[in-house]
């Protein structure tokens, strides 16, 4: 029998913008839950909740104070559990967000660095390298005694040290306070980033490099890291019922991305190199290609992924609808595990008018070129949105896009998505290419032939097959279609 995770579609949530469930203008656990049948309804196997534990929110929950409880602004820990016991109950399971980089300048351990006290479990040094930050800017900050520590992220999150004992073994209790309450796993944010390079070298102004659509730079992606993901994963294995771990894991190559997931490392890898393929037929293949046969080479599935909470929303990204849906079909009929980021099934693009003063992303207050804002606001329920003064605005030309306006609308996204859905249940095997005009890929798996023409010309892709599925009239510029073959 396969393991559930290796062709698993999981549905990522962004809890502050998923639902809301005391009227406050935040999502919450309890807008979760309330939404778990149609989390069910749709089709998907789990959800992975963004972090929801104790923080002061400078980065939205990424910079954690309390790893082991909840944010009163999403509820509380009986919240968690009632959630966690109630998806199980839909046949959904739950990941949850680890952050193990960094955690919160407000988490006890740097209060105590702070006052001078067991500073080694981050990074401080009396003077600072050339470093800088993701979010930009320096990577390092000075506190009251001259001292610098380093934050590969914002200020607000300093990074952690991961050669000193007492890190690792605090890691490994968090994770197993979360299995024990019944969590089938953990998506590892920054996953590459844990270990530095011994000495923390300068890397000079010509050893950057700008890798997938995010700056990694050379100290990102060290081979230290992989100790600490084996010793997780015997944690994950000492717990019956397949629990996972899916590392975040920026990686300048699919060979180095293929290390995080080897049988003793994590189960899946997220695939951004298949995120940020362009729409372009010869370079989406060569990127499919490349990632399942580097993922394969290790005995892992591939995984497949167009938005997500840090990205701009693929229907923005790849300029209209049609190429999305178009996306959407030509992802889900692909061999492995496959992502789905809140919104995607309405068809969502992303939010590019957002008032400044209302854009709060720490990247884009460091870096006003960047930010991730507009790929963050809340889910439109209803055509008034069904939120109550939500905490970014839901655009008033979203009315058609949700999920009310959608809902049993054969034509709409949402329907297009349920059905993929259900009929991905029903199809395997290895993927095979046959030939098609320049411009389109036709390939099978089984008895599913797909389909998709991204010439932005109407193309003649009609097999003679007997029709499943389609984003479009079958062979329409920017479309895709599944079919039946005998």
């Amino acid at each position: 029998m396969t393991a559930w995770w290796r062709d698993a579609v999981i549905y990522q949530v962004y809890v502050r913008s998923f639902a809301d469930g005391d009227g406050d203008g935040v999502g919450d656990l309890i807008g979760v839950r309330d939404r778990l049948p149609y989390l069910a309804g749709l089709g998907v196997d789990a959800i992975w909740l963004t972090p929801f534990y104790t923080s002061p929110m400078a980065d939205f929950g990424y910079d954690v104070a309390d790893y082991r409880d909840v944010d009163p602004l999403f509820g509380t820990l009986a919240d968690a559990k009632a959630l966690i016991d109630e998806a199980h109950g839909h046949g959904l399971r739950i990941i949850v967000d680890i952050v193990p980089n960094h955690t919160s300048s407000a988490h006890p351990w740097f209060q105590e660095a702070l006052r001078g006290h067991n500073r080694d479990r981050y990074i401080f040094r009396d003077a600072p390298n050339d470093w800088e930050s993701i979010f930009g800017g320096p990577a390092w900050t000075q506190v009251d005694d001259g001292q610098w520590y380093l934050h590969l992220f914002d200020s607000s999150q300093p990074d952690l040290n991961w050669e000193h004992p007492e890190v690792r073994a605090e890691f490994e209790s968090i994770l197993r306070f979360w299995l024990d309450l019944g969590v089938d796993g953990f998506r590892v944010d920054v996953a590459h980033g844990m270990v530095k390079p011994a000495g923390l070298p300068d890397i000079g102004h010509t050893g950057q490099t700008r890798l997938i659509g995010n700056d990694v730079v050379p100290y990102f992606d060290n081979d230290g890291v992989h100790e600490i993901h084996r010793a997780w994963r015997r944690v994950l294995d000492s717990y019956p019922g397949e629990r996972i771990g899916v590392a975040e894991a920026w990686a300048p190559t699919p060979e180095r991305l293929s290390l995080y997931v080897r049988p003793d490392e994590l189960h899946q890898a997220f695939n951004f190199h298949f995120l940020f393929a362009p729409w372009d037929a010869a370079a989406l293949r060569e990127v499919i290609d490349s990632s399942l046969a580097t993922a394969g080479s290790v005995g892992a599935p591939s995984t497949w992924v167009l938005s997500n909470h840090d990205v701009k929303r693929h229907v923005t990204r790849y300029g209209s609808l049609a190429r999305a849906r178009a996306a959407a079909l030509l992802t889900l009929a692909l061999p492995g595990s496959a992502y789905v980021y809140q919104g995607d099934e309405l068809g969502l693009p992303e939010v590019l008018d957002l008032p400044a003063e209302l854009q709060r992303d720490p990247q884009r207050l460091r870096d006003p070129d960047s930010g991730r804002d507009g790929c963050r606001v809340p889910l439109p329920w209803t055509r008034d949105s069904g939120w109550r003064d939500p905490w970014l605005p839901v655009p008033p030309a979203w009315s058609e896009l949700s999920v009310e306006a959608q809902d049993g609308d054969h034509r709409s996204t949402l329907e297009l998505y349920r059905q993929a859905l259900r009929l991905r249940r029903t199809f395997s095997g290895d993927l095979v290419w046959h030939d098609s005009p320049e411009g389109t890929l036709v390939f099978s798996r089984g008895d599913l032939l797909c389909t998709v023409n991204l010439t932005g010309e109407p193309a003649d892709l009609a097999p003679g097959a007997e029709l499943l599925l389609s984003s479009d009239v079958p062979g329409a510029a920017d479309s895709a279609a599944w079919w039946k073959v005998k």
